[in-house]
This record gives C-alpha cells, sequence and structure tokens, in this order.
C-alpha cells in the first residue's frame, strides 16, 4: 500500500472518529462552551485541537496531496459547526484519488510560522510530520471531551475498528 493510500484511509478513520465524538456530545446535550475545555492552562482549548487535527489533513493535501485548499483559520463557535467542518474534510478525502499524491520520494519543505523548516520527502512528511500531528491533537480533542463529562470510550476511538470485530462465540 503507498503512503497516499494508507494515509488517506487513516484521515477517512480518524475523521469518522471525530465526527463520532462531537455527535455523541451534542447528542448528550453538551454545551457549546465546552471548545473551551483545557487540560492546563498553557494548553490549547477543544476548539484549536479540531482546528489544527482538521489542518493537518489540509495541510498535507497542499503539501503532497495536489490540492490547494484553505486551512481552518477562523475558530468554531459550536459544536454543530465543529461537526460541519469535519464533514467538509471528510468529503475532501472522499474524493480525492491517491494516485493523484506525490511520488513518496518528492521533496517538501515545510516552514512552520515560528521559521523552523524541514526537507523531507512526500512519504516523510506524512509519516514524521502529519500523522503524528493528526493523531495528538485526535488524541487531545477525546481526553478533553472525556475531562468534560463525555461517557466515551476506547472503542469510541477505534470506531473503525468496529468492522473487523468477531461476534463472541466465533
Amino acid at each position: 500500500m503507498s503512503y497516499a493510500h494508507s494515509a488517506r484511509a487513516t484521515f477517512a478513520h480518524m475523521l469518522g472518529t471525530l465526527d463520532h465524538l462531537v455527535s455523541r456530545a451534542i447528542d448528550t446535550g453538551m454545551a457549546d462552551d465546552v471548545l473551551a475545555e483545557k487540560l492546563t492552562e498553557d494548553m490549547f482549548p477543544l476548539e484549536l485541537q479540531f482546528r489544527i487535527a482538521l489542518n493537518q489533513v489540509l495541510l498535507a493535501l497542499n503539501q503532497v496531496g495536489g490540492q490547494t485548499v484553505s486551512l481552518e483559520e477562523a475558530a468554531y463557535h459550536g459544536l454543530a459547526e465543529v461537526r460541519d467542518r469535519i464533514a467538509a474534510v471528510r468529503l475532501l478525502i472522499d474524493q480525492l484519488d491517491p494516485g493523484d499524491w506525490a511520488e513518496a520520494y518528492a521533496a517538501v519543505d515545510l516552514t512552520l510560522p515560528n521559521g523552523v523548516r524541514f526537507l523531507m520527502s512526500a512519504e516523510e512528511d506524512i509519516r514524521d510530520w502529519i500523522m503524528p500531528n493528526f493523531y495528538f491533537h485526535v488524541t487531545m480533542a477525546y481526553a478533553l471531551l472525556r475531562k468534560a463529562g463525555l461517557s466515551i470510550s476506547k472503542m469510541d476511538y477505534l470506531r473503525h475498528m468496529e468492522r473487523h470485530r468477531v461476534p463472541a462465540g466465533q
């Protein structure tokens, strides 16, 4: 499996997780002010955890996916808006052909807003930068929702594994 096919599948699975978590928060009546939740004072709030997770996907599409898409810059004001933004990014992923992504060895030149610069291949960009950051922010969203009282479990995080579940007794 190519790095692009693997990345697309991972994005699809974990965007599904984010959608599920937000849906659960909405269904249980969690207020939109949960988006201000933090684990510590010097940490980004839940709203920004969602936004950065989505931006990792969009950044990947810009860097190696052959797309020109705007990053999510405006703060989300409610859980319904978060869910809408997740749906929009999921649609982008669903419509893309990983065969159109950059070759694994293609150069990626990434400069962060603080001026730190990285030179790497497309495959290294996805493996070493995009995926760790993506998972980190998805995990933080999960943790912050749990901290706020949402009753979720590890299987809520790994929703995509349900299709592999073997019924009891088999």
